[in-house]
């Protein structure tokens, strides 16, 4: 494990954390500077080429590698975790850089600290321009903010956090159900409910209160938890959200669900969902892992096998509190995803599919999320 984290350290810190991402498509100038980008199907027809293209059509449409913020928060909770084991200098040289310039990237006009991606992005639901703010990458970042602060105690990292949680409250949309239950939107542009979306939120507004003890961020956070488990199947799995064409059931939405449950629970005390809990883990643990150690990516299907899934077992695992009875798993998963994804370059694929593997070493979906990975494997595994 030890050897192929280095390989992938070594890589991840060569290109100064700059890369691609399969979303990154509109960047190119055919977007930019052709009419062609004022087309909702064309700029939805052109991400997907490039997303799901094996060879990388980049480099010759003029989409370079830049920094991607929700990437720089994961490599962030990565260094904290490091320097958490190891009281290094060089990875608290590595947090502060990345805390920092990670700051810088904030965008501004909103009533609190929030974050988007560097690139355009058109869903089949909604349009996001560049660095439109998300709860996604809001949540990462500032929770890597907090692990930086705890390592640091740079009240500026603290503050941003707790500011981010104004931004979650105030710019985001709500969307109620019957009891006054609501969850949050994806951005402050769209309306949609995406679960995984919503309990993000939910739980920066619990890690929040764990710092300023503030009773209404965990009463909205309730309320978002509610929201989501009255979605939850009988069997304990979730579809991605309420959109017809939302209806799949995945591996690391799942995991993201799983543990911002927990994050809620125990931050707040509350037991009121700890059957919801319950079954939705030992679905996800029975339903996307195979004795062979392969991560599905969806409930009925093996492929296209991702990164993002074994990456965000470990991370579910970890912060749920049961990585050491799941160890065996963890070790077979990982060990296949190093042997079968992991290029002698160092970086992760991204996906392998039934007929080909997608090896453009994207920053943030492969490269970051497995340095996150992995430094929970190696706390966990200390910790034993």
């Amino acid at each position: 494990m030890s050897e192929s984290f280095e390989k992938l350290k070594a890589y991840c810190e060569k290109e100064n954390f700059k890369g691609w991402d399969p979303y990154d498509g509109l960047n190119s100038w055919i977007i930019q500077k052709t009419v062609l980008g004022k087309s909702r199907v064309f700029r939805l027809a052109w991400i997907q080429l490039f997303k799901r293209s094996p060879i990388n059509l980049r480099p010759l449409f003029g989409v370079e590698k830049d920094y991607n913020p929700k990437g720089l928060g994961l490599f962030l909770t990565g260094y904290c975790n490091l320097y958490r084991l190891e009281k290094n200098p060089a990875h608290l040289e590595k947090i502060n850089t990345l805390a920092h310039h990670i700051i810088s990237l904030q965008t501004k006009g909103y009533s609190g600290a929030c974050w988007g991606y560097n690139f355009d992005w058109q869903a089949r639901a909604f349009f996001q321009p560049k660095f439109t703010p998300t709860v996604v990458a809001t949540t990462f970042i500032s929770e890597a903010l907090l692990e930086a602060y705890e390592m640091t105690q740079n009240k500026l990292y603290l503050e941003t956090a707790i500011s981010a949680s104004k931004f979650i409250l105030n710019d985001l949309n709500k969307s109620y159900d019957d009891d006054g239950d609501f969850t949050f939107s994806y951005s402050p542009l769209d309306h949609t409910q995406v679960y995984n979306a919503g309990l993000l939120g939910a739980k920066l507004l619990s890690l929040v209160y764990k710092y300023t003890q503030e009773a209404h961020l965990l009463d909205e956070a309730k309320k978002v938890v509610s929201y989501v488990c009255k979605k939850q199947y009988h069997n304990g799995s979730w579809s991605y959200g309420t959109l017809p064409f939302h209806q799949w059931i995945d591996s690391f939405h799942t995991g993201y669900n799983l543990e911002c449950i927990h994050v809620y629970r125990t931050v707040s005390g509350d037991t009121s969902y700890d059957e919801h809990f319950d079954i939705g883990m030992t679905y996800y643990l029975n339903t996307f892992f195979t004795d062979e150690g392969i991560s599905k990516y969806y409930n009925n299907s093996i492929f296209p096998i991702d990164i993002h899934a074994p990456a965000q077992l470990i991370v579910t695992l970890a912060k749920c509190g049961n990585f050491t009875s799941q160890k065996a798993l963890v070790d077979r998963v990982l060990n296949w995803t190093i042997n079968n994804m992991q290029s002698p370059k160092g970086y992760f694929y991204y996906q392998k599919k039934k007929h080909f593997t997608s090896g453009i070493p994207y920053i943030r979906w492969a490269q970051s999320w497995m340095f996150y990975a992995f430094s929970y494997y190696f706390v966990e595994s200390k910790e034993q």
